[in-house]
């Protein structure tokens, strides 16, 4: 239940992140006809992704055909345009998007890709958290130890940020049904 919840809110998070024009790329940047060349495919490649983006937002229900092809997108921009502010936001947009159309293994190595390559992203425990979330669903990748092991990580590497506070909630929740859950809730507010 929780993971729904994140899922929306990162989800939100990342929409409005991506919905700026805040690239890194500047003409000044480029050294040779290269440079310009990459620029282009950048440009071009954000393009993609944010009409892809956009598609997936205003959906109501998801079409595996376009968040196939939004994950891939997501993906090139991301490992094209690495040194863009935006590529770490759009693995975790690939991630999510996997995650959605229940392609757990996949959206792992996109959650993992973003946390391995952009080891500066500002919100790197976003990704770590959403890592997490997967192992810790026993109807995604069911590792409550792999879970346990990111969620400590969180905690240590990013004590004051507010996924240290979900990550100690869901260590001290880890194993617990939704049923049981409830109840203990019902249990503290008698």
């Amino acid at each position: 239940m929780l993971y729904k919840f994140v899922f929306l809110f990162f989800s939100s998070l990342f929409f409005f992140s991506c919905n700026s024009n805040n690239t890194t790329f500047e003409k000044s940047e480029m050294k040779d006809d290269t440079s310009s060349v990459k620029m282009d495919e950048c440009v071009t490649l954000l393009k993609q992704a944010k009409h892809l983006d956009s598609i997936l937002q205003k959906s109501t229900a998801v079409n595996n055909d376009i968040a196939d092809k939004a994950i891939t997108t997501f993906d090139n921009f991301s490992s094209t345009c690495n040194t863009d502010s935006l590529a770490p936001i759009f693995l975790i947009k690939a991630g999510q998007v996997a995650q959605s159309i229940k392609k757990y293994e996949q959206a792992q190595s996109l959650f993992k890709k973003c946390i391995n390559q952009f080891t500066d992203f500002k919100n790197r425990g976003a990704a770590l958290f959403l890592l997490a979330q997967l192992y810790d669903n026993e109807m995604m990748l069911n590792n409550e130890a792999e879970a346990k092991i990111i969620y400590e990580q969180i905690i240590k590497q990013y004590p004051q940020s507010p996924f240290a506070n979900d990550a100690k909630y869901c260590i001290k929740n880890i194993g617990k049904t939704d049923e049981h859950l409830v109840q203990e809730f019902l249990k503290k507010n008698k």
